[in-house]
């Protein structure tokens, strides 16, 4: 299996960052993909791929949440970063409007610059879309309608979004929701074709049941398979095989 998006550089982390990682690779979990926050994870992140060269990897980009009066500079560190050093997809970026929409304006500069990157580098893009999947649907139609790969990572929207989603070729991000008991997204799903689909946890958030407000780990990926087999009916065995080929197809792995 492919963690395609953990935060396992946070500071939740710190104490146990190596036993984390051994409970991954026991449970599995042969990849662990790395969003970048903004210019502080930077180094966080880079430790762990000069540690573990064979489990982590690199993303790099600015998160909407930090995404503020300061941006622009924010973005020129990334950039230089991104340029740099070894990446397999320009995020984790995006916008999100759940926690301040006085900044959407910005956050659209950042995520149409931070596109460019991506289709400059012939990366994907990994995209937040907190509150703002049809909006961020709707800019890339109108800036970028062909020519960018991607994901809307820890997907949580519409079956209409998905299906506007999937005409674009890009992926879904399913990570621990998809166990809470009252989420529709399982139902969603059944309109969405498993090549569409990547497992991701957003470690340290988000816990699949039955951890569920606890530290979400990569380790707690099987879950999140686990209930994938079932909205799917099959094996867990092809639910891994499956994911994880779609990761490596769009990650380039």
């Amino acid at each position: 299996m492919i963690d395609t998006h953990a935060h396992i550089y946070a500071e939740e982390f710190l104490e146990d960052q190596s036993d984390i990682i051994e409970k991954a690779k026991d449970a599995g979990v042969t990849k662990i993909l790395l969003p970048n926050i903004d210019s502080a994870s930077i180094a966080g992140i880079t430790h762990l791929v000069d540690t573990y060269p064979q489990i982590c990897y690199r993303m790099m980009g600015l998160h909407p949440c930090s995404v503020k009066d300061n941006y622009k500079e924010e973005l020129s560190i990334i950039k230089q970063e991104l340029e740099s050093q070894k990446c397999i997809a320009v995020g984790e970026i995006g916008i999100d409007l759940y926690w301040d929409k006085s900044t959407q304006a910005i956050q659209e500069d950042a995520f149409l610059e931070q596109c460019q990157w991506a289709i400059d580098s012939k990366l994907p893009i990994v995209i937040h879309s907190r509150e703002s999947t049809t909006l961020l649907l709707d800019l890339l139609d109108a800036h970028f309608p062909t020519g960018i790969d991607g994901v809307f990572h820890c997907f949580g929207g519409t079956e209409g979004e998905a299906e506007r989603i999937l005409n674009r070729n890009m992926y879904v991000g399913i990570g621990g929701v998809v166990t809470f008991k009252n989420t529709t997204l399982r139902d969603i799903l059944q309109k969405v074709p498993l090549n569409s689909v990547v497992l991701e946890t957003d470690s340290p958030y988000l816990a699949p049941m039955p951890f569920r407000g606890k530290r979400n780990e990569s380790s707690y990926l099987c879950y999140i398979a686990k209930q994938l087999g079932e909205v799917y009916n099959l094996p867990i065995s092809e639910i891994d095989s499956i994911t994880t080929a779609n990761a490596l197809n769009l990650f380039k792995l």
